[in-house]
This record gives C-alpha cells, structure tokens and sequence, in this order.
C-alpha cells in the first residue's frame, strides 16, 4: 500500500453530492424488482402503496432520530463512532469490524456482479466475462475515488439523475395511462401478517441512507448539512416508490404484476414498446453504478477512522489520506481488494445474508441512541432536534425491532452465525487496546 501523510481529508463534498449519495444508495435494483414481491404480501394494490409508505415512514423516523446523532457528533465513521461514543468503545469497533472486513466490501462486490449481470442483456457474457467485467467497472470507480473525491461526486450525481430518469419516464408516462384497470377487480384477502410481511420488504429497499455519514469529516458544515441532506433524500425516495409502484398499477393489469419478476421492464415494455426493457435495463445499470460508487466511497471511511484512532492493525496505513490527492487511498484499497476476493469466490450473498442480523441489531442501536444523546450532550441554540420527540424515534425503533424478530424467526441458523463472525472481532479489539495502553506507558 502506498505512504500515506496524516493530512486531513478535503472538505470537498457538497450538498447536492452528499444528497446524491443518499438517493444513490437507497435506490439500486429493488425498485424496478420490488412491487411483485410487495404486492403478492399486501393483496391489494391499496394495501401494496400503503404497505410503502408505511415503510417509508419507518425510515423517515429512524432518518430523523439519527441526523440529531449526526449533528451532535459530526465526525467522520457515521453509525460506527456514534456507538463508540454513545455505547462505548466495543460496540462501535464490532460494527466497525464487520463492516470493514465483510459488509461493505461484500456489497460492493455484489453490486459490481449486479452490473456486469445487467450488462448481459446487451452483450451476452459467460461466467468468467461477467466477473472480469466485474473486476474492470469496479477497478474504475475505484480509480475515480482516489484520484479525487471530487470525481466520486461527480460520478455519484450524475448516476443519479440517470437511474431517476427510466424511473420519472415511467411515473410520468404510466399515471396518466389507462393500460391496466389499476385499482378495479382486485378481491383478494389481505391478512396482518401478510401485511407485516409487506412492510418488511419495503424496509430492505429503502436501506443504505446511513451510508452518507461515514462522509461528515468532508463536508463544510457537517451538523447543518447531514440533517438535511439525509431527511430531504428520505423523503424524496418515499415520493418516488409510492408513484413508481402506483404508476405500475396504471399500467399492467393485477395478475399481471404477480407473475412478473421484472414489473420494471413489463411497465416500460407496455408504454414504450420492445423498447422499453432495455430502457429499463440500462436504468438499472446506471442505478447499481451508482449504489456501487456510493457503497464504496462511503466503506472507505470507516477503516480510516478506525484506522486513525489506532483501532486496526496497521491503522497507521489505513487511516493515512493521501499527500497529493486528499483521499484515503490505503483505506479505499483495502475495500477493493476484499471486494476483489469476494467476487472471484462467489461469497458475497451468502457473507451478506449472515450479517443482515447483526447490522439491524446495530442501527436500532444507533436509532435508539437519540435518548441517551439527550442524556449525554446538552442542548445547543441552534442545533438540530428530531421532531416530535419522542415518538419519532419510538417509531424508528420499533420497525428495527420488527425486522430483527422477522430475521431471526426466519433463519435463526443464520442470525446465530452472524453474531459469531461479529465477535471474532474481539479478540482483535482487546488486542489493539491492549497494545495501545502498552506503547502509551
């Protein structure tokens, strides 16, 4: 790895990027891909679009609980220093952990497969041409990171106004469409649990808004803009997922929409003709390119705070930022190469599947630690406060615990085992304390 200077990193992201980053990460793939699975839970198209919106709300809530966290504590490593200083040391660094060695990584390796599978639509490819081309789009927004975090900006913003365009093509097009008898003839049953189950999708694809804290040490004025950009980000998805799914709605008939896997590219076919699935296609892979910059940008930042504080081996390596371009280059590095790893063994969905358990054990801690941030920081004039406290963040908390108990009711096995690669970490931490305390006598 490349000698690093202990400079600070450039205070170069702005607002329209860090709200680039937030719509970026939330809306990958899942929403051209989402509305069968959702509606097959919810039973109406009624219940489905209500079934979003309470979503929505959720993550609204838990978005508004952890931006007065983030305007407190304006530091760089989002969730992972908000736990160490809300929680203590060890709670923070097993996030830290698990997200630098596993969950990040192996999501930025499933989002570059995700591309190069997307991409197959207009070149076919084998297995292997799919993993180089992998290899090659990931080795490219790696570049662009650490050459200039400006470029990952640039490059975030404007996959993101091009993801939004299939999607505002199809919410324009299909409101206004009379293709489909939309909300009429639709009997079928809606049961609680169904419903619950419906919300339960929802929340997995309004996920990755957190992701923009990890940012706050390069921004200009990080307490008055991550309140912001996360609730105007939030909220903006919200909007766009409930007209998206009600324009598909419009569009395909009920039955339709069940049997579908892509009603993305069934909408888009109906309103635009043979052209629309590929319409849609190249909308995801400019969707999953930019979730994939985001997730990457965003990774890098956590083991070069770590790294920094001394809480990694070799922290001195990873929490260096680069003399010439302000970046953190060794830390970015790091995540590439893991994801590099996970993308030529294959293991990703399985490493991100054991570790959804423990991550939402994680952030319905961080949604929870508004109430102990009242209890440790005092109040300052001017400073951003949740709303309507405290039922916002009760909210908030009670749809990570409700995703908690779905996860470990359906797959213990897996829940279990996730919480076994978390503590591994432990040993790891004691160490480097230990280590610490040592050089320090």
């Amino acid at each position: 790895m490349t000698n690093m200077s202990d400079s600070s990193l450039k205070k170069s992201v702005t607002f329209v990027e860090a709200l680039a980053i937030v719509v970026g990460m939330i809306i990958g793939s899942g929403i051209f891909l989402k509305p069968t699975i959702v509606l097959s839970h919810a039973g109406t198209p009624t219940m489905s679009l209500l079934a979003w919106t309470v979503g929505g709300i959720i993550t609204l809530a838990s978005a508004l609980s952890v931006s007065e966290i983030a305007a407190a504590i304006p530091k760089p490593g989002g969730l992972y220093v908000y736990l160490e200083e809300l929680y203590g040391g060890v709670f923070g660094f097993l996030l830290g952990w698990v997200q630098t060695i596993i969950s990040y990584p192996a999501s930025v390796a499933a989002l570059a497969i995700a591309f190069a599978t997307y991409s197959g639509y207009f070149l076919p490819m084998n297995g292997w041409q799919q993993k180089l081309l992998a290899l090659g789009i990931l080795a490219f927004i790696l570049a662009m990171n650490v050459l200039s975090t400006k470029y990952g900006g640039v490059i975030q913003t404007a996959a993101t106004v091009g993801k939004l365009i299939p999607i505002i093509g199809i919410i324009a097009f299909g409101l206004f469409s009379n293709l489909a008898p939309g909300f009429s003839g639709v009997s079928a049953s809606v049961s609680p649990a169904g419903f619950g189950v419906a919300i339960l999708g929802t929340l997995w694809a309004y996920d990755g808004w957190i992701g923009v804290t990890n940012m706050a040490g390069e921004m200009k004025n990080p307490s008055k803009t991550l309140p912001k950009v996360i609730t105007f980000g939030v909220l903006f998805v919200i909007v766009v997922y409930v007209l998206f799914n009600l324009a598909i709605f419009q569009v395909l008939p009920y039955e339709t929409i069940l049997a579908s896997k892509t009603p993305g590219a069934d909408a888009a076919e109906a309103l635009f003709g043979s052209g629309g699935a590929a319409f849609i296609t190249a909308g995801i892979m400019i969707s999953v390119l930019g979730a994939l910059n985001g997730y990457l940008m965003t990774a890098a930042r956590v083991p070069q705070a770590m790294g920094q504080e001394g809480k990694l081996p070799f922290g001195r390596v990873l929490g260096g930022i680069h003399p010439r371009f302000k970046t953190p280059t060794n830390a970015l590095l790091l995540q590439a190469v893991l994801a590099v790893l996970y993308i030529l063994s294959g293991s990703f969905n399985t490493l991100t599947d054991l570790l959804v358990f423990v991550l939402w054990i994680f952030f319905t801690m961080g949604v929870f630690g508004v109430f102990l941030l009242r209890r440790k920081y005092p109040k300052e004039d001017g400073r951003y406060r949740v709303p309507l406290y405290p039922l916002t963040p009760l909210v908030g908390v009670v749809g990570g615990v409700y995703i908690l108990y779905s996860t470990i009711a359906g797959d213990p096995v897996r829940s279990l085992i996730g919480i076994g690669i978390t503590l591994i970490g432990l040993p790891v931490y004691y160490g480097m304390k230990k280590q610490a305390s040592q050089s320090g006598d």
